[in-house]
């Protein structure tokens, strides 16, 4: 991979390759940061005699441990589990926990680092860290999820603790599996320490919107930068990739601003309704039912189910990736550009790649970065966290409002720092640059450790 390093940074990255060979999608993340990183040492030759970006690159810790857990049929089963504390100096680690066959330690470690930026950008008082598991709970049944839950938090719970590490959850974590989760950790600590785990249920220490968060706020981010190009998402056609939780809340929320979803997918493959996305049945099958995303065109007759087709080829004038890291690709990139795509919103972590990012900063397409445009998650997770300590409850409507307020803010945030760093619009290096710049002065301020 060519890149565009400042000759001050370039022997960092050839170091964070060789310290972490085989790591692809950490070296990807670190990548895209430290190539915005050059004007900030300009300004502020204090993070370089700091050495902050070396430190910063290196995790705080990183925890690898075995799960050992039982199938229906009395088979143990072994699967790894991960946590990457990366760095606290904005406050505990926070970051979520991802089932899934892909996750290795580089994932874990590309997403605790993203984690550090995003979670810098909402304001609030958290660090950055990630964790998961290889296991896979598709197929497995409510009582192997089970299993497999209390055994991995049967280890994790040790470096678990609201003043320490807060997980969430993540692509293939969710309410089930956090309550399986939190059980367990009150089982074996005798505390019900409602701020250790956000995403709860809402009986049991959970926040409103917080489900709907990370689609939510992605949404609002969009709308702020069609704003400031006097547009809005009213009348415009609309892709989301994915139909888990994140893209079922992008479309929701882009429903509501008066825009049009036509395609959603899953891993086998897309559906297209030109008539619109029927949002009711998509909760159904994904939420309710756990079927596939095919399932959806035996109620609507005139939706077309494309097994391993790519939903990038569909005409659209927004565009949201939600699904997984580097679903987006340089060809699909040249496809919506070619469609006449405006805007691009990143619902999932990492999911364009650098030559997909290019190709849509060169033609002007408006691009929004998941660690500015999918902090609603964390965001959120944070509001959770604040209720749970003054044991109170917000309404819907109160946390949808500070959920809104805060990615209007991280907006204002990124396209301000663009402007003052001499590229008004570049929202990658705006959000590099603050989420960078807030991180190393509260490093600066703790000294060395």
């Amino acid at each position: 991979m060519t890149t565009t390093l400042d000759p001050r940074i370039e022997p960092l990255y050839q170091e964070i390759i060789a310290r972490n060979p085989g790591e692809a999608e950490f070296h990807q993340a670190s990548l895209e940061v430290l190539e915005s990183l050059g004007p900030v040492l300009d300004k502020h030759p204090e993070y370089a005699e700091r050495c902050i970006i070396e430190t910063l690159c290196e995790p705080e810790r990183q925890i690898m441990f075995r799960v050992p857990w039982v199938d229906d049929s009395g088979k143990v089963r072994v699967n790894r589990g991960f946590r990457v504390e990366f760095n606290s100096a904005l406050g505990p680690y926070k970051g979520g926990l991802r089932f899934h066959p892909s996750v290795y330690l580089g994932i874990i470690k590309f997403l605790g680092f993203e984690q550090i930026f995003k979670n810098a950008l909402t304001g609030l008082p958290i660090g950055g860290g990630k964790g998961g598991s290889d296991f896979d709970p598709k197929g497995k049944s409510d009582g192997e999820v089970m299993r497999f839950c209390q055994s991995f938090m049967t280890e994790l719970y040790r470096h678990l603790g609201e003043h320490t590490d807060v997980p969430a959850g993540d692509i293939g974590v969710g309410g089930r599996e956090i309550g399986f989760m939190f059980g367990q950790y009150k089982r074996i600590t005798n505390r019900w320490e409602a701020g250790v785990l956000t995403g709860k249920g809402v009986l049991w220490g959970g926040s409103l919107v917080r489900t709907e968060a990370t689609g939510y706020g992605s949404t609002f981010f969009v709308d702020e930068m069609l704003k400031v190009r006097n547009e809005s998402f009213e009348g415009k056609t609309c892709v989301v990739s994915g139909s888990g939780n994140v893209a079922i809340y992008t479309i929701e929320k882009i429903h509501q601003l008066g825009g049009k979803v036509v395609a959603c997918s899953d891993s086998n493959g897309y559906v297209y309704h030109e008539k619109g996305i029927d949002l009711d049945l998509v909760k159904q099958l994904k939420e309710v039912e756990r079927k596939r995303i095919k399932e959806y065109v035996k109620s609507h007759k005139d939706a077309v189910y494309k097994e391993s087709g790519n939903i990038w080829e569909i005409p659209c004038q927004v565009a949201m990736p939600s699904a997984t890291q580097n679903e987006l690709r340089e060809d699909d990139a040249k496809m919506l550009v070619k469609n006449g795509c405006m805007a691009i919103g990143e619902g999932a972590n990492m999911p364009c790649t650098p030559n997909a990012v290019n190709i849509f900063q060169e033609a002007g397409v408006a691009y929004g970065l998941g660690k500015a445009a999918n902090a609603g998650g964390v965001a959120t997770s944070v509001l959770e966290m604040m209720q749970n300590s003054r044991r109170g409850f917000w309404t819907f409507e109160y946390t949808e409002g500070r959920l809104h307020t805060i990615m209007e803010n991280i907006h204002k945030l990124c396209y301000e720092t663009s402007e003052e760093y001499g590229d008004p619009g570049n929202y990658v290096l705006g959000a590099n640059i603050a989420g960078f710049k807030r991180v190393a002065d509260a490093m600066l301020a703790h000294g060395v450790i």
